[in-house]
């Protein structure tokens, strides 16, 4: 197991910083018009990554504002990108361009074969597995719709085909500054191979630190934090601290 990290977000949409509440395009709350600015200021935090979506991409199924993400990479920062990405040339454009891993969720649920073989050529470690769920089932397509499978099935599949990095995110948490669903991803994968990154409902410090918790006992290796900075409950500083 790797150590614990910390993945503040940037979320995209028409080339802008953005927030979505539970993952509703028509709930967007923008936060700046230069997400690599953003990106800079979160590298001169200190921290190790950065977790970007391509929000557009995620709706459209294709990458839209990849020019902004391979802009932050030039950054001293590891970043992960998700978002519209569906195809070999979408993770071969992504990694030849400095991003350190891709994330992909909706192609993991339509074709899992296709993900599998991505995980054979690039390697488990630049491969990350997102999944969504609405009450434990797995959402696509920027989270518009939602799969007959679940969360837990997406999973296992997964580890039992050398994935090692997945990221789960509880649509009814995210943006929601609730707090995290700990139990979820801490029941994600029972494989002492694979990580989970929580991703959704972090509001305070003591989040992170319930999470951080549950990594002690489990496969949960990060958190994902967005909507909490730009709302300013704590600093990007703080949460290092954690």
């Amino acid at each position: 197991m790797s150590k614990f990290q910390i993945y503040p977000a940037i979320d995209l949409r028409g080339g802008k910083c953005v927030r979505l509440f539970q993952g509703d395009y028509a709930q967007e709350t923008v936060y700046g018009d230069s997400p690599v600015d953003m990106a800079k200021k979160f590298a001169d935090a200190g921290t190790e990554w950065i977790h970007m979506v391509d929000l557009d991409g995620a709706k459209d199924g294709v990458r839209i504002n990849d020019g902004v993400v391979i802009e932050a990479a030039k950054l001293p920062v590891n970043i992960q990108i998700g978002g519209g990405i569906r195809t070999r040339e979408d993770i071969e454009h992504y990694l030849s361009n400095g991003i350190s891993r891709v994330i992909i969720g909706s192609l993991a649920i339509r074709n899992p074969e296709l993900v599998v073989s991505f995980i054979e050529e690039f390697g488990a470690d630049r491969i990350v597995i997102g999944i969504d769920a609405k009450d434990g089932m797995a959402a696509t397509e920027g989270w518009i719709e939602t799969s007959g499978q679940s969360a837990k099935d997406v999973a296992r599949f997964f580890v039992s085909k050398g994935a090692k990095h997945f990221i789960y995110t509880d649509i009814a948490t995210d943006g929601t500054l609730a707090g995290p669903n700990i139990k979820a991803n801490k029941a994600l994968v029972d494989s002492d191979e694979a990580e989970v990154i929580v991703s959704g409902g972090i509001g305070t410090l003591e989040d992170i630190k319930n999470v951080k918790a549950a990594a002690k006992e489990s496969p949960v290796a990060g958190v994902i934090i967005g909507k909490a900075l730009y709302e300013n409950r704590f600093t990007l500083e703080e949460a290092l601290s954690c």
